[in-house]
């Protein structure tokens, strides 16, 4: 069927008003700023936007890239997508990191607890030893009169 001049401009127009509301990012519920969308909001089909209005879908395209790089995210969902996927690697990081801190103060734990039942296995140890010293006379202190040798050894009284 072919098309009139002036169905043309009319289809022509139609598409450019799809491309500047979804550039603006009005995106209709279910679509999104792309080609199959453009093509749903202008009225046409999809075929029809690539072989006989191919120059505008390229425009559309070129213009959402530019719109990208200039950091304008046209449509809402991809804005989203674009943000929750840095979310989710900062939260992956910090993730790993607090891993590695756990798993580090896991190993000083049981260190500490090594060390610990060590210490207390000694103290048993100790209290459980005869004492060699008789808790009821007091160990000997040597009186200053008794001398000193040479070397600072205190000679100790035989009893």
């Amino acid at each position: 069927m072919a098309v009139s001049h002036q169905q043309r401009d009319q289809i022509e127009r139609r598409i450019r008003a799809a491309i500047d509301r979804l550039l603006a990012g009005q995106i209709p519920p279910g679509g999104a700023c792309d080609v199959k969308t453009l093509a749903r909001e202008a009225g046409i089909s999809r075929a029809s936007l690539y072989r006989t209005w191919g120059h505008l879908k390229d425009e559309f395209e070129k213009r959402r890239a530019a719109a990208w790089v200039a950091g304008q995210q046209p449509d809402p969902r991809e804005a989203r997508i674009t943000r929750l996927r840095d979310l989710n690697q900062r939260l992956t990081g910090k993730l790993a990191r607090t891993h590695t801190e756990l798993t580090q103060l896991k190993e000083r734990h049981r260190l500490l607890l090594s060390i610990l039942a060590a210490k207390d296995d000694e103290l048993q140890r100790l209290r459980r030893e005869p004492s060699t010293f008789s808790r009821t006379s007091p160990v000997p202190v040597p009186n200053q009169d008794q001398g000193v040798d040479g070397k600072g050894v205190i000679p100790l009284t035989r009893s």
